[in-house]
């Protein structure tokens, strides 16, 4: 079985859809786009709605788009077919007032340059008849991974396999693999929100821009989920020192994990310690 069969079951002629394999070469937007398919699908669908020039002449003879993301090597995963009803002309300025493209800047999305006067945008809608693939559904890509669109009817894109559970549904990292940028905090899967809310602890804000690190504690009400939450509202948590920095340099990590029954004075107290350990009133970015 290939992805035209499955097409063809429902009525969709193969010559008319364009399959795109989304891998951005950006580091971090390829760590969150499937975040961004998951929790934010409006901001997924504003990165291919725009595309370098040879795409663009292929999209403009298209009818749908199949889109995936290159989770492994040659390997897809199905996001969703989307219906092409349309384009226009963006210049440099309208690209980046755009909202989707403001959240992509913010993971390393480069997009539309000065130097370029304008691009096409494309009006892609969810077709609702395949949502039941989304994140589930997995094929073989065909040739070469730098080859990343393919018409379907001039391909055999096979199925390697279609998933009970949707992979798009990442399971937390263990609290010491953790290592969010703040543009991330605002689109984090469920499941590790899920396990934030329920933990307390001292964490760790590194700016990237000159090392300096600032140590803090989350205790109570939505525990780290709304301590962080708090930093991607506010910029700052209400610190003086982040105030006077850009939080797309921050990175965000844990130092310790307390029992969920820990008293506030004694999470306070650690957070004291670590201060202490790190140094971070003396040469970094703690007041007190």
């Amino acid at each position: 079985m290939d992805l035209n069969d499955l097409l063809t079951k429902t009525g969709i002629e193969p010559k008319s859809v364009l399959v795109l394999r989304h891998r951005p070469s950006e580091p971090e937007l390829r760590k969150v786009l499937p975040w961004l398919a998951a929790e934010k699908p409006e901001v997924y669908n504003g990165y291919q709605q725009a595309q370098w020039p040879k795409i663009e002449r292929a999209m403009t003879r298209a009818k749908y788009v199949a889109s995936f993301i290159g989770h492994e090597p040659r390997k897809a995963l199905f996001i969703g077919l989307y219906d092409l009803r349309g384009w226009k002309s963006v210049s440099f300025g309208e690209f980046w007032r755009i909202p989707a493209n403001i959240a992509l800047k913010s993971f390393g999305m480069t997009g539309l340059t000065d130097r370029q006067s304008s691009r096409l945008w494309f009006d892609l809608r969810t077709n609702g008849s395949y949502s039941e693939w989304k994140g589930k559904l997995i094929v073989h890509w065909p040739g070469l991974e730098r080859s990343w669109w393919r018409w379907a009817d001039r391909n055999t894109i096979s199925v390697a396999a279609i998933l009970q559970d949707s992979l798009l549904d990442e399971e937390m990292k263990p609290w010491n693999e953790v290592a969010i940028t703040w543009s991330a905090l605002k689109f984090l899967p469920t499941k590790w929100r899920a396990a934030l809310s329920q933990w307390r602890g001292i964490y760790l804000i590194i700016d990237v821009s000159d090392g300096k690190s600032y140590v803090g504690s989350a205790y109570g009400g939505d525990n780290l989920l709304g301590r962080w939450l708090n930093y991607a509202s506010s910029r700052h948590g209400g610190n003086s020192q982040l105030r006077k920095r850009s939080p797309d340099n921050f990175r965000f990590s844990i130092l310790e994990l307390v029992s969920p029954n820990m008293e506030m004075v004694d999470v306070i107290r650690l957070e004291r310690l670590w201060k202490d350990r790190l140094h971070t009133r003396t040469f970094g970015l703690n007041d007190n």
